[in-house]
């Protein structure tokens, strides 16, 4: 199970939105995996990720200043070299990628580095079998989410669902991501000033502020 698999949206929703998680299995391939990680990282880093994180620290971070939604507007400066050299344990990592192409370079320098960690692709289901094509790769398993079910109507709209879960543990909380949508509409923020700023709190780094910053844009001019 991953927590990028729950994102909401439509397959047309994710052609901005490729997520590569490598994880390692603690007592089969965890000695020496923390070099492999940060190896990991440093060819998705080569091919321009939106996001990068190692669990702990992702490459968006808030800047001084930005505790609060209304204060700290400068966008923050993703840092890839820093989460690198933050990998200190053998756990996870993820890049973020927002077209199939940097994803699929990153994939195919990963095969050549031949390093014996396992490799989660999310997207589309058609989207993955496209990614493991292009690449040559045998496909081990696939996993479906079946998506939100809440008969009782307790769920926020589709626009919110859709930039929250992409966090998939829950740190971007719905309120905070209405919140920005008010700003963007209000002309107070950029959708990628918005967008930069909901991506600080998600520490994995799966969160997406390309896909983030498009559905603000989508948002700014709806009638939700």
């Amino acid at each position: 199970m991953t927590h990028t698999l729950h994102r909401d949206g439509d397959a047309a929703s994710f052609g901005d939105d490729y997520i590569l998680l490598a994880q390692v299995a603690k007592g089969h391939n965890d000695e020496g995996a923390v070099e492999k990680l940060r190896t990991i990282l440093r060819i998705c880093a080569a091919h321009k990720p939106v996001n990068m994180g190692n669990g702990d620290l992702a490459a968006f971070h808030p800047s001084p200043g930005s505790g609060s939604p209304t204060v700290g507007k400068k966008d923050p400066t993703p840092d890839y070299e820093k989460v690198i050299a933050s990998v200190t344990k053998p756990y996870n990592v993820a890049a973020e990628f927002d077209t199939r192409e940097k994803l699929e370079a990153a994939l195919r320098d990963i095969i050549k580095a031949d390093l014996g960690i396992s490799i989660n692709l999310s997207n589309s289901v058609e989207g993955a079998h496209q990614c493991c094509r292009d690449t040559g790769i045998k496909r081990h398993s696939i996993e479906y989410s079946l998506g939100f079910m809440d008969r009782h109507n307790h769920l926020p709209n589709s626009q919110v669902l859709e930039i929250s879960t992409m966090c998939g543990h829950g740190m971007v909380s719905h309120n905070l991501v209405e919140q920005m949508i008010a700003y963007v509409k209000a002309n107070d923020r950029t959708p990628e000033e918005a967008a930069a700023y909901l991506a600080c709190f998600c520490p994995c780094g799966a969160y997406n502020p390309a896909r983030a910053k498009r559905l603000l844009e989508e948002a700014r001019t709806s009638q939700h």
